[in-house]
């Protein structure tokens, strides 16, 4: 399995930004998509955003315009660019690594956004 470590994470007033980063022990050339995922108390977790191996995004209709996913192949890492943020989007975020339907999870950081 790849290993994942994210960092970035911390506290931010509502309209602040954060960047998240997940960074990967293996060449994300092959591996097909990286994928942000967050988890609030007592939610399930849910998608954010996806970034496919062609470099194209999905994201969750709640972060669009507002956060980006960004990859860096030569330093095996990709991003979060979170912009605007809100207390709702307050939770644990994981990155995700999928090759070939193997799934690897980083074991999260958590963003904190207050009023």
């Amino acid at each position: 399995q790849v290993q994942l470590v994210e960092s970035g994470g911390g506290s931010v007033q509502a309209g602040g930004s954060l960047r998240l980063s997940c960074a990967t022990s293996e060449s994300i050339f092959g591996i097909n998509s990286m994928g942000w995922f967050r988890q609030a108390p007592g939610q399930q977790r849910e998608l954010v955003a996806v970034t496919p191996s062609d470099g194209s995004a999905v994201y969750a209709d709640s972060v669009k315009g507002r956060f980006t996913i960004s990859r860096h192949n030569a330093r095996n890492t990709v991003y979060l660019q979170m912009n605007s943020l809100k207390r709702e989007d307050t939770a644990v975020y994981y990155c995700l690594a999928d090759r070939f339907g193997t799934r690897s999870w980083g074991k999260g950081t958590l963003v904190t956004v207050s009023s």
